[in-house]
């Protein structure tokens, strides 16, 4: 099956919305690397449904009117990164998971790097809120979009990444004392 597409301008830069039949199968970012999402041949679509819906809902999400998205995806991915994928899909607008809680989340508690790899290739950004997970720290580690959008996105959400980084730092701290 092929692919189409269509362009879209977000505060994050242009945005390449990309369907497979009547689900979204990625949001891509304007300076993407070409091999980090393996689609196959695409046509541009001006009237897909699903990228229309996509489009109005990420302008939403912009805008501060909506905090979920209500869309058919379709992942393509190895198992592990289909379940890092859909783990990302439970994270809550304005919160963050730490790489590890993922992996533990995903029943694969040592699985850390993995875990950074597939929310690394996650085709749906956005959608699937890959900008939501954070390094242990607290810093705002790899972002396909750049780590100027993740902050900005994140920031949308309302989440003051400084506080955020003060706050994981005193969480690590309490989780040595109790070992």
């Amino acid at each position: 099956m092929t692919f189409t597409y269509r362009f879209m301008d977000s505060p994050v830069g242009q945005l390449k919305l990309v369907a497979k039949g009547s689900r979204l199968a990625a949001v891509l970012w304007e300076n993407d690397r070409p091999d980090r999402v393996r689609l196959g041949i695409m046509t541009q679509s001006l009237d897909s449904e699903i990228l229309s819906q996509t489009e109005q809902q990420l302008n939403e999400y912009f805008a501060g009117t909506r905090k979920s998205f209500e869309l058919e995806l379709d992942f393509a991915g190895t198992d592990f990164q289909k379940k890092v994928w859909q783990a990302l899909l439970t994270i809550p607008f304005g919160q963050t998971r730490t790489y590890s809680q993922i992996a533990h989340q995903v029943g694969s508690p040592a699985a850390v790097r993995a875990v950074g790899a597939a929310n690394g290739k996650n085709p749906i950004s956005i959608v699937a809120p890959c900008h939501r997970v954070i390094g242990m720290s607290g810093e705002l580690t790899g972002f396909a979009g750049g780590l100027a959008a993740k902050e900005l996105l994140l920031r949308l959400e309302g989440c003051d990444v400084f506080r955020l980084k003060k706050r994981t730092n005193v969480e690590e701290s309490v989780q040595a004392s109790l070992f």
